[in-house]
């Protein structure tokens, strides 16, 4: 696709990943809207990025529903990307397992993402066109220890993934699933602090070149699945 002038929703844009990708879209030409749950976290990282800020927790309906009426608003309902890149992580030993851990992963990870993807998913229907990038992990593709609540949402997220792909197909619709390894970012920090750039580990510039490269591709082929990881980590 030609990212200049493409309408793109991208939650979970505040930092990291998202707030690299929004970067480089904008640069591409495209206008973005990105999410976050914190305002002040939000409205710096769209006056940096030159994005569209709209504050929202993605597992709340009411915060997905403002996102879509400012799409509305904005763009006058048109929509040409959906990028789920928001989540949230728990990482406890199996005898330390609560439902609530689950409970509050999943309303993101697979809850919430599922919401926001049916809304954009009625504007792609319409369109006869649309472009869905889900951001999982390598953890999508194989568990670890302590990975119980986040790797069974990404797992979940991979299987809705190849569901929304055989369903939308005749719509025009590509999904598209891309699985970072470890990337140096606030992820699983409760003080959202970002890590430090390592050398021999992904930084969010990677991710961000991933999911503009495939959304790049001329729109009669896509790329079902995408795996990034560091090439030596050691």
């Amino acid at each position: 696709m030609n990212l200049k002038g493409a309408k793109i929703l991208l939650t979970g844009g505040s930092l990291g990943i998202g707030k690299a990708t929004a970067q480089k879209l904008v640069e591409a030409g495209a206008e973005v809207i990105i999410t976050g749950r914190s305002s002040e976290r939000l409205e710096a990282a769209a006056q940096e990025t030159g994005a569209i800020a709209c504050q929202a927790d993605i597992s709340k309906k009411e915060d997905i529903q403002k996102c879509f009426d400012l799409i509305a608003q904005k763009w006058d309902g048109k929509l040409d990307v959906l990028i789920n890149n928001a989540g949230i992580g728990e990482f406890p030993y199996l005898e330390e397992l609560t439902l609530e851990m689950f409970e509050k992963v999943y309303a993101t990870n697979v809850f919430g993402l599922a919401m926001t993807t049916q809304k954009a998913a009625e504007i792609f229907k319409a369109q006869n066109y649309g472009h869905i990038i889900n951001i999982a992990s390598t953890a999508a593709t194989k568990g670890f220890a302590r990975g119980t609540v986040y790797a069974s949402s990404k797992f979940a997220l991979r299987g809705m993934t190849e569901c929304w792909q055989d369903e939308l197909r005749r719509n025009n619709v590509r999904v598209m699933l891309i699985n970072p390894s470890e990337v140096t970012t606030a992820f699983a920090n409760p003080d959202r602090i970002e890590r430090e750039e390592i050398d021999n580990k992904l930084r969010p510039e990677e991710i961000a070149h991933a999911i503009k490269s495939v959304l790049e591709m001329d729109d009669r082929g896509f790329i079902r699945e995408l795996t990034v990881i560091a090439t030596n980590p050691f």
